[in-house]
Formats: structure tokens, C-alpha cells, sequence
């Protein structure tokens, strides 16, 4: 496909274009408050606290009377950054495992990654997180590291598996007939050709990773104060929800908003590598 005809397939994808337009309004308003947000989220306005939405608080204040959109805003920069460093963690050491475990299938290299695989996948995110916090405390890093650990073996799996078909490929035994070692072929010929699903998926796994980001820092194991967060922000407000509901609604916006463009995103990027669902669609 064309460049030209790639721009015009994903800009035919509705899905595709609905959440890269979510995705990036919030990623704008992360980068937006480096240098602006409506009020200072770390100064508190005893008068103004619950205050519900409207005129110079556009979506109310909270129980210390901040700026819930300037609260959002600054949370967009912590739940997108610990996301990305995540997701990058998974794959950086993901993809290489999965790489090394095709190339070597059924060898004891294989079965000790995949089966090291299996042990990561018996702790969730949020047990790992417990873990890691009971050694050096709850904070962010903590939640990027529990993240990023948990995405190991998602990517791992998923480049093994894809690398196992092609290794079968007549242009792989021909790098090998040429005497192309098996790391060589990994990242010169297998690699390549699985970039389209890891795109697919690190999309997807970004948006988990900031359900995950929201769901630590609810409980208490992600973002510190004042470091300002999704997740404590639903914290800060389940017991007041019945007198100040706005308070649980908006962050609770911005999360399914986001997490919502990212899947939609991730739908129309999966839809529009793979050259059988197109075909489908027409």
C-alpha cells in the first residue's frame, strides 16, 4: 500500500479517527499544562471547595477547593507518562525475549523464557505493585516498574508467536542459506514484519496501563500527593460523591475517554494492517 493509500484507508476508518481525536485531547492538555492550567492545583480555596461547575471553575473544585480541571489536566501528564514508560519497559525486553525463544524453538532457552512468562503472568499488576511497594514505598516509578514488569510477557508472547510463522518463510531459509546467524535474521527479517502487531498491541497495552495507573493510584500504591492523579482523585471523592458527585464524575470521564480513544485506536490500526480485514470491509 502506498502512503497516499494508507492515509486514505485510516482516515476512512472511523474508528480510527474517533480515538486518535480523543487520544489526542488529552494528550495536548498534558503537554498544554507544562506551561498553563486554569488555577494552581497546589494551592487550596477553603471558600470555594465543592464548588459544582461553572463560571471560573468550569468542572467545580474539590473537597480542598482546587480546580478539578486543572487537577485532570496535570493527572493526564502523570497517567500518559507512566502508560508510555510501561509499555516501553514490556516491550523493550518483551520483544527481544520473544525474538530469542522463536529462533530457538523447543530449546531449554524456549521453555525457560516462556515458562518465566507463565510465573509474571500469576501476579497481577496490582500484586506485583503490593510487592514492590512493601520493599520501597508507593510512588509512581514503583507503578511504572509494576506496569512495565506485567507487559513483559504480553509482548514476549505475542513476538514469539508471530515470529514462529515466519521463520517457515521463504525468504528467512534464504538469509540462512546466505549464513546469516539466527540473531542476525531475528532483527533483520522477523522483526520487520511483526512491527504492524506491535503497534496494534502496544496501543492496547497503553490503555490498560492506564486503567492500571488509576487503579494503583486508588489504592494507593501509584502517584503520591501532591503529584496529582485519575485514581486518587476517584479516591479523594467516594465519600463525597453523594453531596459533590462531580468530583467522581469528570476524572471518571477522562479515564474512559481516553481509555476508550486508545481501544478505538487500536481497532482501527488492527484493521487497517491486516490486509484480510480490509478486503472484509469492502
Amino acid at each position: 500500500m502506498t502512503e497516499t493509500g494508507f492515509l486514505g484507508a485510516a482516515l476512512r476508518s472511523r474508528s480510527l479517527v474517533l480515538g486518535a481525536v480523543l487520544t489526542a485531547v488529552f494528550v495536548l492538555a498534558a503537554v498544554v499544562s507544562f506551561a498553563w492550567v486554569p488555577h494552581d492545583i497546589t494551592s487550596m480555596n477553603v471558600p470555594d471547595r465543592m464548588k459544582g461547575p461553572g463560571g471560573a471553575h468550569l468542572l467545580g473544585t474539590d473537597h480542598f477547593g482546587r480546580d478539578i480541571l486543572s487537577m485532570i489536566m496535570v493527572g493526564a501528564r502523570t497517567s500518559i507518562a507512566v502508560a508510555v514508560v510501561a509499555v516501553g519497559i514490556g516491550m523493550g525486553f518483551g520483544v527481544p525475549l520473544g525474538l530469542a525463544a522463536a529462533a530457538r524453538k523447543g530449546s531449554l532457552l524456549d521453555e525457560v523464557i516462556m515458562r518465566g512468562n507463565d510465573l509474571v503472568f500469576a501476579f497481577p499488576s496490582l500484586l506485583i505493585a503490593i510487592m514492590i511497594t512493601a520493599v520501597f514505598g508507593a510512588s509512581a516509578l514503583n507503578a511504572i516498574i509494576a506496569i512495565g514488569i506485567f507487559n513483559i510477557p504480553v509482548f514476549a508472547r505475542l513476538t514469539r508467536g508471530a515470529a514462529l510463522s515466519l521463520w517457515t518463510r521463504d525468504y528467512v531459509m534464504a538469509a540462512r542459506v546466505a549464513g546469516k546467524g539466527a540473531t542476525r535474521i531475528s532483527f533483520e527479517h522477523i522483526l520487520p514484519n511483526v512491527t504492524n502487531l506491535l503497534i496494534v498491541q502496544g496501543t492496547i497495552q497503553f490503555s490498560l496501563g492506564i486503567l492500571a495507573e488509576a487503579a494503583l493510584s486508588y489504592v494507593g500504591l501509584g502517584a503520591q500527593p501532591p503529584l496529582p492523579s485519575w485514581g486518587r482523585m476517584l479516591a479523594d471523592s467516594q465519600t463525597m460523591i453523594s453531596i459533590a458527585p462531580h468530583m467522581a464524575i469528570f476524572p471518571g470521564l477522562a479515564i474512559l475517554l481516553t481509555v476508550l480513544g486508545l481501544n478505538l485506536m487500536g481497532d482501527g490500526l488492527r484493521d487497517l494492517f491486516d490486509p484480510k480485514i480490509r478486503r472484509v470491509g469492502r
